[in-house]
């Protein structure tokens, strides 16, 4: 029998590789007939899933904080994750998810929302303000070094949303007195109880006369 030239290759090499490949592919082909139908069902719906939210984004114009933005988003994305996740904005707080805490308060146009109960697609177009943008570059709007002087806050969570609110009830004319303080700040909660300091602060603005 002549030797083999060095680098040749066997005669059954190609077999080899053809059973290679059978093997390969029946392996794939148990595993997927072995595969639990319900998990099947779930890779199926993940990939529906992306499939289905990159054809239901909707386009959306916003000016936030001064800034216009041109943005792509599922209908059914709350202006309060819009701001969090995809602004990065997390000054404005999720708390409740309700509505009930005030926690997510923002401007909306001028006037005060909750953000976690409105759809970000029904402010399209609209100007929203946060606690980012009140500031004027590094000096503080009134109302927040109001905050600090009387100690208007403990844990601090709810501050963002309190400040919000306060400036928003002295533009709305509903810081005439402690009572109507308390009236219109009722839709945010400190859970901290710095209730009698917020007042306190959001007074001292009212009454310096200065501009929010």
């Amino acid at each position: 029998m002549a030797d083999e030239k060095p680098g040749t290759p066997p005669e059954n090499a190609g077999h080899d590789g053809n059973r290679r490949d059978f093997l390969k592919k029946s392996t794939l082909l148990t595993a997927v007939a072995l595969t639990p139908g319900p998990m099947l069902h779930a890779a199926e719906a993940a990939w529906d899933e992306k499939v289905a939210a990159a054809f239901e984004k909707v386009p959306l114009k916003l000016e936030v904080n001064g800034v216009k933005h041109k943005l792509s988003v599922e209908p059914r994305t709350t202006l309060l994750d819009l701001l969090r996740e995809q602004l990065h904005l997390t000054g404005t707080k999720k708390g409740c998810d309700y509505g009930q805490c005030g926690a997510c308060t923002v401007h909306v146009d001028g006037e005060r929302v909750n953000s976690c109960l409105r759809l970000a697609v029904m402010e399209d177009g609209k100007k929203i303000t946060t606690i980012e943008g009140l500031a004027d570059g590094d000096k503080l709007h009134p109302m927040q070094e109001a905050f600090v002087k009387h100690d208007g806050f403990q844990c601090g969570y709810c501050t963002p949303g309190q400040i919000m609110s306060a400036v928003a009830c002295v533009r709305e004319g509903h810081a005439g007195s402690e009572g109507e303080i308390k009236e219109y700040m009722s839709g945010n909660i400190c859970r901290c109880g710095a209730y009698s300091n917020i007042v306190a602060a959001i007074q001292d603005v009212k009454n310096g006369g200065q501009k929010v």
